[in-house]
């Protein structure tokens, strides 16, 4: 549709239409309007797969490595291969709205939603977030900047303000926006946090710079409650409320509308901009008549058909794509983002030839994380434990022994299809019902997990039930559990363990949707024993999704089991040792106390290097954490939340069918130079540009591995830079690195330019990255790498001026492989230049 034809739908509406709009019709979707040919506008979290709406576990998506795995990757080609992948998985789940990716930076380590973000620098950022945009749009989905802007931690996240300086804001936080709106991007979702003074509903930012000086032409959704008011959010550039179908809006906006608080022109542009998206997304078809349940081509995906009846969110999905190509682009990824940070006595490759008898130890070996915690979270098609991908890769040539080591998970494990089956069918898994206030069934069905997140409510249902005959695989003590708000039930054989009521102590829709307290209870069972377990919960209102019956069987002494890995190690020719975080360190709605791994970890490592000096240690983790081994141990591989194709990424790697080609998108330290705490609500930025490799370079020590770093299974040598005499006002300049590949077998490097002005006349930091390029080289071969350095490289936001403007003179351009090793050198001059 043409802009004119948009302005001709809104005046055809009344008021109350289009007010109507602008919340959501449920949690995912947007109101239908068939008589303009609308149908619901459908949305789903990412950013590592397509959920769609709700959360069931029976339907799977492809599952990508993390935000901070993709960005190790320095690959905007791979990313927007990526990008293209989730756009089919949206498609195929009906799903019109990605709301991913999520462009705010590492200004702190301890963030605890650092792994959904992609890097500490902002030109990193903005060219992967860029990529990742341009991929998901090329097949007509709609990518999410998120989360506009300084939402960079989790404490107090909902209410605190951010107070950020101007130059700060432009130059750091808003430039991956501002790249995203240069990419396109569709959609823009305004954060929770507030801004110096406002929140970001209601910030004058939305409108300025946003869509004015950027010319953002999309749709501004609000985080998920981040609409607070109805004047203030209404008059501000915000455009849709989510989720729905209440919200501040709706009929109170229509009276403010009338009472002349709000313009009418200001819902107009609202109701034009969700239109503008609809008709990018295929949901606006003049003529098409479709219901307002949103049961068009995108399908109702949100547990309840039009009449709310019951609905099961898999018969509307085609089968879930298992193709050798997709599993080979995952795994493809895995390896581009594997970041080799120490390679002494040349540990890696594994010699598969070599090798008799190996042992693969430590507590994130064979139950790994693929993803992080929180709203980000999808179920995997499938996923390859290390454990598994190193077997696979040896199967016929070496044994392969595996142990634990220590328990790091204070967590109860939900019920599975391995320990649990239905007590009506005796299929794996657990049936789910619905009661009404007298306990008569409402709706059943089958389900693959303890964990139910969102069944299939009808109306009148009162209490969500849980009954599975758990089926003991060893004697001794089991630990069961509940969790859920409100009144919790727990039964063993109709004996009662558990009935007690868990007031809801937090507002954060993360920890109230997703992960309410367990309440605790043992159970004496013996091997081959039966017992049919029934948890129930009441559903009381605001009391969030999650119900969950839990299970966790005996298990040995934590000494035991520490002994056992260490005689395994002994015994071997090498050690894969595979350490991690877990979801209480690292997830959505609480950031990190400190930066180190949990549980006896790092005890393990001393233990198990002492008895095998040929470790290999693997970090399972999001973001930085503590290392105070690593000059103890020769190899140190860092795997990110890697995605469904862990292991046998992981085994590629260590093997040596592919190398390593991660490299830190953010700075590795064992402790953090910003904190994440709030005081009395407001957070100071008060490093203001000097985060992350920007702070270490201030420092009077430096950081474990520096932003920038990561090995190959080759050298490089750097041989020469070429840098202009002289750029060009206004206008980008390219820099020629040549390097050389000396060692003995192909590799890739990324070539990294950076700049410094150490004699400027205003604050600057001591460098900044201001370009970067991969190579790929045979070995003794020569390259050539083309780094373009942006414009904006040399310019600083002047907030007296509210310009961009430039220092004339020269600046230092330094070029190598990291933040901390820059061999080459050269100059260039510049001229003054303001852009407005």
């Amino acid at each position: 549709m043409t802009e004119d034809e948009f302005d001709d739908v809104v005046r055809k509406l009344d008021l109350e239409q289009k007010v109507r709009l602008l919340t959501g019709a449920t949690a995912w979707r947007t109101h239908a309007l068939p008589d303009i040919g609308l149908r619901s506008i459908v949305t789903s979290d990412g950013p590592i797969g397509v959920r769609g709406m709700g959360w069931d576990e029976r339907s799977t998506s492809l599952t990508l490595p993390s935000p901070t795995g993709v960005a190790a990757s320095w690959d905007e080609d791979l990313v927007g291969r990526l990008g293209v992948l989730l756009a089919a998985e949206a498609r195929r789940k009906g799903v019109d709205v990605l709301l991913a990716p999520t462009i705010n930076l590492h200004r702190s380590p301890l963030g605890g939603r650092h792994f959904e973000c992609y890097s500490e620098d902002p030109l990193l950022t903005a060219r992967i977030g860029a990529a990742y945009i341009r991929g998901v749009q090329s097949r007509g989905v709609a990518a999410t900047a998120k989360h506009y802007v300084a939402n960079d931690s989790e404490t107090e996240r909902l209410t605190l303000d951010a107070r950020v300086d101007d130059r700060t804001l432009r130059e750091l936080y808003m430039a991956p926006f501002e790249a995203a709106v240069e990419a396109g991007v569709w959609v823009v979702m305004a954060a929770y946090n507030g801004v110096n003074g406002a929140t970001m509903t209601e910030n004058p930012l939305l409108a300025e710079p946003l869509k004015g000086e950027w010319g953002f032409d999309g749709m501004v959704v609000s985080d998920w409650g981040a609409v607070r008011s109805t004047v203030p959010a209404g008059r501000a550039a915000q455009d849709l409320a989510m989720p729905g179908p209440d919200g501040p809006w709706g009929d109170a906006l229509v009276a403010a509308v009338r009472a002349g608080e709000v313009p009418e022109e200001a819902v107009d542009e609202k109701v034009r901009r969700l239109l503008r998206l609809a008709s990018r997304v295929g949901a606006l078809s003049p003529g098409d008549v479709l219901d307002d349940a949103g049961t068009g081509a995108s399908g109702a995906l949100d547990g309840t058909g039009p009449e709310g009846t019951p609905h099961d969110p898999t018969t509307h999905i085609a089968p879930t794509p298992r193709d050798a190509e997709s599993r080979a682009l995952l795994r493809e990824a895995v390896v581009a983002s594997t970041v080799l940070l120490r390679n002494e006595r040349s540990v890696l490759p594994l010699d598969p030839d070599r090798l008799r008898r190996v042992a693969v130890i430590g507590p994130s070996a064979a139950a790994p994380r693929i993803q992080g915690g929180g709203s980000a979270g999808v179920y995997p098609v499938s996923s390859v434990s290390p454990l598994d991908g190193i077997r696979d890769a040896l199967a016929g040539r070496a044994e392969v022994v595996h142990a634990t080591g220590v328990h790091i998970s204070g967590r109860p494990t939900p019920l599975d299809l391995e320990n649990s089956c239905d007590p009506l069918t005796g299929e794996p898994g657990v049936l789910v019902r619905l009661l009404d206030a007298s306990g008569a069934e409402l709706h059943a069905e089958h389900r693959l997990t303890g964990r139910i997140l969102e069944p299939a409510l009808v109306d009148g249902s009162a209490t969500v039930e849980i009954a599975a005959r758990l089926c003991a695989h060893a004697t001794g003590t089991w630990n069961l559990a509940v969790s859920g708000w409100g009144h919790v039930f727990l039964s063993a054989d109709g004996v009662t363990l558990i009935d007690e009521e868990v007031e809801r102590d937090t507002d954060d829709p993360a920890t109230v949707h997703l992960t309410p307290p367990y309440r605790h209870a043992t159970l004496a069972l013996a091997a081959g024993q039966e017992v049919e377990l029934v948890a129930r919960r009441r559903l009381d209102p605001d009391s969030g999704l999650a119900s969950v019956l839990a299970a966790d069987p005996p298990r040995g002494s934590d000494e035991e089991e520490f002994a056992s890995a260490v005689e395994l190690a002994a015994g071997a020719d090498v050690v894969v040792l595979v350490v991690g975080t877990t979801e209480e360190v690292e997830s959505e709605g609480y950031d990190r106390t400190d930066l180190s791994l949990p549980g006896d970890q790092d005890a393990l490592v001393r233990a198990v290097v002492a008895a095998n000096p040929d470790t290999v240690v693997v970090v399972n983790a999001g973001g930085p954490v503590a290392m105070p081994w690593r000059e103890e141990v020769p190899a140190v591989l860092l795997s990110w939340f890697p995605g469904q194709e862990y292991g046998d990424g992981l085994a590629e790697v260590l093997f040596g069918d592919a190398e390593p080609g991660g490299r830190l998108p953010t700075t590795w330290a064992g402790r953090a130079l910003a904190g994440t705490t709030p005081v009395d609500g407001v957070l100071e930025y008060t490093e203001g540009l000097d985060i992350g490799h920007r702070a270490w370079l201030r420092e009077p020590d430096a950081p474990a591995y520096w932003f920038g770093h990561g090995l190959g299974y080759t050298t490089w040598e750097y041989e020469g830079l070429t840098a202009p005499g002289h750029a060009e006002p206004g206008e980008p300049f390219t820099v020629r690195v040549r390097l050389r590949n000396t060692g003995e077998r192909a590799g890739s490097e990324v070539v990294q330019v950076y700049l410094s002005r150490p004699e400027s006349a205003l604050p600057r930091p001591a460098l900044w990255l201001a370009g970067f390029a991969k190579v790929h080289a045979g070995p003794g071969q020569a390259v050539e790498a083309e780094i373009e350095v942006p414009a904006r490289a040399v310019q600083h936001w002047s907030a007296d001026a509210g310009a961009w403007q430039g220092e004339p003179g020269a600046f230092t351009v330094l070029a190598g492989r990291s933040a901390g090793d820059l061999p080459l050198r050269g100059t260039v001059g510049t001229d003054t230049v303001t852009s407005v």
